[in-house]
């Protein structure tokens, strides 16, 4: 397994498997304590595993906590998603970077998402499982979303969102977000 730093997020990471593929279909570690705390990470600090399955054209996000806010480890466990992490970190040398991802069951590469940045993603085949490694226990009164088509972040979804939910459609924009914040 590789460990790759994100340029556009500070302290993101892609890590890419090497799948061990035959006539049977293959294998491949999707997780690795060593590699990950090779980079900083504390392998034993996720609490929590979760996945969703989407169908084509499914946007979901873009999420964040606000608090001490939440790492995640992210990868789509069978189907393919377009995965998006922007920052949110005032302090941060990469804040209001965006990242894009292609995420997929061929590939099981997974994404190390820092505290403080924003997560979406949208379902590019039906279905899209993805799977989470998250550090905190959820609590609902710290969810943050922000308007998925925001055009000040102008986030090219490869496909036009057939479902979101009531959550994500009615979310506010980054600005309005931000200034909430600031208070």
């Amino acid at each position: 397994m590789k460990a790759t730093e994100v340029p556009a997020i500070a302290g993101a990471y892609l890590f890419e498997p090497t799948p061990y593929a035959d006539e049977r279909g293959f294998f491949s570690r999707t997780f690795d304590a060593d590699v990950v705390r090779s980079v900083g990470v504390d392998p034993d600090a996720f609490v929590q595993d979760s996945v969703s399955r989407s169908a084509r054209g499914v946007l979901r996000g873009l999420h964040l906590r606000s608090g001490a806010g939440e790492a995640k480890l992210v990868r789509c466990s069978y189907g393919r998603i377009f995965d998006v992490v922007v920052d949110l970190r005032p302090d941060s040398p990469t804040y209001l970077g965006r990242a894009f991802f292609d995420l997929s069951d061929v590939t099981q590469r997974s994404v190390y998402i820092p505290a403080g940045c924003a997560h979406g993603f949208q379902a590019l085949t039906d279905p899209a499982d993805t799977s989470y490694r998250i550090d905190r226990p959820h609590d609902p009164a710290e969810d943050v979303t922000i308007a998925y088509d925001d055009p000040d972040l102008a986030i090219p979804w490869p496909l036009p969102v057939t479902s979101a939910s009531p959550r994500d459609r009615e979310a506010p924009s980054l600005a309005q977000v931000l200034k909430q914040w600031e208070k």
